[in-house]
């Protein structure tokens, strides 16, 4: 009964400590931006879907909120229920979000206008000054600058250093 106790135990704490290693909050000053700020959109194509309330924008799409900007092979836009308003933008292929000293990349990101959110996902690195970070999923709260790293993190810096 003693040997199961301690079985359980070291599993338990194996656990715990794999879950604390596939999940980091941290602190994205860097990324921190208005999502009420104009946004701005380029792109070598534009393909709008009535049907459906979507827009696509492909080929070097660069969109542009403040001092962030978020580049990507593909950018999906899902308009509001007035039609007249972004609610969303999808990208895929080779994201890249950058703003002031801190950038993120990955295979996808979500933006959530309203709310802020952008949620990025596949091979994601994070760099900030000489310091990076890795994961599977990104998510970052824009408005106050702090998100969370999911997924086998990895992280790498120099001590004593930003």
């Amino acid at each position: 009964m003693l040997m199961r106790s301690i079985a359980c135990s070291i599993v338990l704490v194996f656990g715990l400590a794999q879950t604390a290693l596939a999940q980091a909050s941290v602190a994205f000053g860097g990324l921190k931006a208005d999502p009420t700020a104009q946004v701005e959109m380029n792109a070598d194509t534009l393909t709008v879907n009535q049907a459906d309330g979507t827009a696509v924008f492909s080929g070097n799409v660069v969109v542009s909120q403040g001092a962030m900007k978020l580049s990507a092979n593909e950018v999906r836009v899902a308009y509001g229920a007035d039609k007249t308003s972004i609610e969303t933008l999808y990208a895929t292929g080779n994201v890249l979000l950058v703003n002031v000293s801190d950038a993120a990349k990955g295979d996808t990101a979500v933006y959530t206008i309203a709310s802020g959110e952008v949620v990025m996902t596949g091979n994601v690195l994070v760099t900030q000054g000489q310091a990076a970070m890795s994961a599977e999923k990104m998510v970052i709260d824009l408005k106050t600058g702090m998100g969370r790293m999911e997924g086998r993190v990895k992280t790498t810096f120099v001590p004593g250093k930003k």
